[in-house]
């Protein structure tokens, strides 16, 4: 799954979308909640993509893999 704002592109591995845990971890890290739970699967709030921090939270509650922060200014560069 993905979802692009104008700034950032926010990238969540599909292996991992329906993960309950995930989710709730997700949505507990983000400072500026991009994430939500939707019924024990992940969501990316479309409107507070571009709010990222670029804090890597997200990035460490899973792995680099199942999580990417896109910089779209900046030719899709990850954060890593």
């Amino acid at each position: 799954m993905r979802v692009d704002g104008t700034f950032i592109g926010i990238e969540v591995d599909d292996a991992i979308v329906d993960d309950a845990a995930v989710a709730a971890k997700l949505r507990e890290v983000c400072p500026v909640d991009i994430y939500g739970d939707a019924d024990g699967k992940v969501q990316i709030v479309q409107g507070n993509v571009d709010e990222c921090v670029l804090c890597r939270l997200c990035i460490d509650a899973t792995s680099p893999e199942q999580v990417k922060v896109l910089k779209l200014y900046d030719n899709e560069a990850s954060l890593a």
